[in-house]
């Protein structure tokens, strides 16, 4: 029991690093070219993510951002993979990718307002289960892809893919733990989405534009 409290309050702390919060205030400049501390949750959705920091600062932040927050989930996943015993490997590492999710959204240093945590749950969900959650994520990533170019709605894509990561964990004969896990983050990434869900009811989430438009 002690060590699935460390490893939960571990991940928990790696997942509140609020990336997109500090690439903003480190890098980001003003129209004159200076850094200027901007505050990514002042601008846009008013999230840390790779999409609001897309809007301020362009697509290669945006990548970096999303890269970096993936390696979050990663990282405590396979550090409490790599150390947990093996008769609770599973259950530590299920809580492990859970907490850094949850320290993702509701970050302890920033008044528990983060990100939305899509890019930390797949990185999460990436390593859970190899190889087969490889292939999860693979089927996932078109879903969320699909779904992006055909609504123009990121956040409904982020959505959708995630709810469909648990049918495709239990399609594969996962173990329950973790079909149970994927469908917990994608309940937790929805609530993480309760506002964009209210502007896509009404008409006024913002929409992805194609390249050109």
């Amino acid at each position: 029991m002690r060590n699935i409290i460390l490893w939960v309050i571990v991940s928990y702390l790696i997942g509140s690093l609020p990336t997109g919060y500090v690439v903003t205030k480190l890098f980001h400049k003003d129209e004159t070219g200076k850094r200027d501390g901007l505050d990514i949750r002042t601008i846009g959705s008013g999230a840390m993510g790779a999409t609001n920091v897309g809007r301020a600062m362009g697509p290669v932040w945006s990548w970096f951002t999303a890269i970096v927050d993936m390696l979050k989930g990663a990282f405590a996943l396979l550090l409490a993979a790599h150390i947990a015993p093996a008769e609770s490997q599973q259950m530590i590492m299920a809580l492990s990718a859970f907490a850094v999710v949850l320290g993702h959204i509701f970050p302890v240093w920033l008044k528990f307002k983060g990100g939305k945590g899509v890019a930390t749950t797949y990185g999460t969900l990436f390593f859970i289960w190899p190889y087969n959650s490889f292939a999860v994520i693979l089927l996932c990533g078109a879903v969320w892809y699909l779904v992006r170019w055909t609504t123009r709605y990121v956040s409904l894509a982020s959505m959708l893919s995630l709810v469909a990561s648990s049918i495709f964990f239990a399609m594969l004969g996962a173990p329950k733990i973790f079909t149970g896990l994927a469908a917990a983050l994608a309940l937790l990434v929805i609530f993480s989405h309760r506002e964009n869900i209210v502007r896509l009811i009404n008409g006024k989430e913002n929409k992805w534009k194609r390249k050109g438009e």
